[in-house]
């Protein structure tokens, strides 16, 4: 994982565990006081929130727990994890620009690729200049790279 990625995940974590594990509570507290709980939809909702909290607490700190921290700017070569990659659709002529990273912190929309993808598992161990075919759910596609950087 980059650092990035991590330093956004401890971040969710902290806001879980000091900001929504607290107003979760209070909720809870607040919705017993308005009597029977076995028909009282505001103490389940909150109820079910706290789970769904709870879980991403322990999901987080698991996580975090195993995750190695890998520095893209101290790499070099052919295209591997922390690379960022510049390819032009062949069909198309578009370029676009993605950094292949972890699948916690992957988001596509903000040009972070999921190593597990099929684009990201297409293009490791190519080099720039290379042709890359790759298959998707959406059919096939084929990229040229036009540039590796590691920063």
């Amino acid at each position: 994982m980059t650092r990035a990625g991590y330093d956004a995940l401890e971040a969710e974590l902290k806001q879980l565990k000091s900001v929504e594990r607290h107003a979760i509570v209070k909720a809870i507290a607040e919705a017993r006081e308005h009597g029977d709980l076995s028909e009282n939809a505001e103490y389940h909702s909150a109820r079910e929130k706290q789970s769904f909290i709870e879980g991403r607490i322990k999901e987080l700190e698991g996580i975090l727990s195993l995750t190695e921290v890998l520095d893209p700017s101290k790499m070099s070569g052919t295209i591997k994890f922390g690379a960022t990659v510049t390819l032009i659709d062949e069909d198309t002529d578009e370029e676009h620009t993605w950094q292949i990273v972890g699948e916690h912190e992957a988001s596509i929309e903000n040009g972070l690729l999921n190593i597990k993808s099929p684009i990201a598992r297409a293009l490791i161990g190519k080099e720039e200049g290379d042709s890359v075919d790759v298959k998707t759910p959406g059919g096939g596609k084929s990229y040229e790279v036009i540039d590796v950087k590691f920063i």
